[in-house]
């Protein structure tokens, strides 16, 4: 047995967090973090710092070795080699968006969503005072999904500025292949438009997929890209509040250095020493903590054809999220209510992800395999028994 899979709900719940306490009766499987703690190298890094008993204010140059760290990273995962001069540190990828928003596109230009997507991002851009496009993905016969080209062509002539592009995607766990997104950069450049490149679950891809930075695709590609990542999913360290941007022209360098001061101002210093330890010494803990997500998903496979035989499940290239079609069940009213009311299994409903996602359900399979099994046999027990 591996030894994530002696970790019970109960020490989960014990040990806190969002996750575990927001519905205490509910296996918890809302939220994109794992089960599985982090990288010793992360944690002796937080622990050395501790020890210290200092805690003051991150300095300019630990900020400027995460910049070097992910560079390093970035070159010796998917051979992208960028300046690690112009990478900034910021609390989140959400306040990433935020400034690209903000700082980087046409005022009051609407915002593309490619969707299934990460629920927050159909409200940020609403408080900023945008208006948001969504554009299903396409499901292909294949089990793939493909963007729908013509439908972003359409939304940036009608005056859309900024295209979000998540890859790997959340939900469906989809790594684009070059060949998708080559064809995104004519539609942005000829449209004026930017794109804003959420890579945050790059470290989590499973063997079969290659992942490709958007704006290592050509300089094209770099000139309209903002491109926003962080350690957190990877290495499990979303609290610690570090994330950053990758810069790839000059003139969004400039705009950085402008507009940066209070949001870099709020990175947590812990997050900070935590991304430079994941980055650099926590490589063989992520390829080993892969490993094992990737036999969670194989034995999802095997539970969902047991437990859920008609659901429809796509499997992921990357991430430790499932994206459940349930479609064929006819759930009566909210999904993600129903099953956290009848399964005790606290997922995320498929209408937070996109207006055209009813009936489809989110969980994450980032846990004891234990866990995961009773996870999926409460909604098969429930599901087989709805009329």
């Amino acid at each position: 047995m591996h030894p994530y899979d002696d970790i019970d709900i109960d020490a989960l719940r014990a040990a806190g967090g969002s996750k575990w306490t927001t519905y205490p009766d509910a296996i918890g499987t809302f939220i994109a973090e794992a089960d599985h703690g982090t990288a010793p190298s992360v944690t002796a890094a937080i622990r050395a710092k501790v020890d210290t008993g200092t805690f003051g204010y991150v300095t300019v140059a630990e900020k400027a070795e995460a910049g070097r760290s992910l560079a390093r990273w970035l070159q010796h995962r998917f051979g992208w080699e960028v300046d690690p001069g112009r990478i900034g540190c910021l609390p989140e990828v959400l306040t990433s968006l935020e400034l690209t928003i903000d700082h980087f596109t046409r005022p009051g230009s609407a915002v593309i969503l490619p969707t299934p997507t990460y629920m927050p991002f159909f409200t940020l851009p609403r408080d900023h005072g945008r208006e948001i496009v969504e554009v299903p993905l396409q499901e292909q016969p294949s089990g793939t999904w493909e963007f729908d080209y013509d439908g972003i062509d359409a939304a940036f002539t009608a005056g859309a500025g900024l295209l979000v592009l998540t890859n790997p995607a959340n939900p469906t766990g989809t790594v684009f292949r070059r060949e998708q997104l080559l064809p995104l950069v004519d539609i942005v450049e000829r449209h004026g438009g930017r794109v804003w490149a959420d890579e945050i679950h790059a470290p989590l891809v499973f063997d079969a997929a290659v992942h490709v930075p958007y704006a290592s695709l050509s300089e094209t590609a770099a000139r309209h890209t903002i491109t926003a990542t962080s350690a957190s999913k990877g290495w499990n360290i979303p609290g610690l509040k570090c994330a950053q941007m990758v810069f790839t022209n000059d003139a969004d360098w400039d705009t950085w250095r402008r507009v940066s001061r209070w949001p870099s101002h709020t990175t947590g210093y812990l997050g900070v020493l935590a991304t430079i330890a994941a980055y650099d010494d926590g490589r063989e803990w992520l390829h080993e903590t892969v490993e094992y997500l990737n036999a969670n998903c194989e034995l999802l496979d095997a539970l969902v054809t047991e437990h859920l035989p008609r659901a429809r499940y796509l499997r992921p290239d990357a991430t430790y999220l499932a994206w459940l079609d349930l479609r064929d069940y006819a759930i009566p009213g909210n999904t993600g209510r129903w099953l956290r009311q009848h399964a005790g299994v606290a997922g995320t409903d498929g209408r937070l992800c996109g207006r055209d996602f009813d009936g489809w359900f989110r969980i994450n399979f980032a846990t004891p395999k234990p866990i995961l099994t009773e996870l999926v046999t409460r909604m098969g027990a429930v599901l087989a028994n709805i009329r």
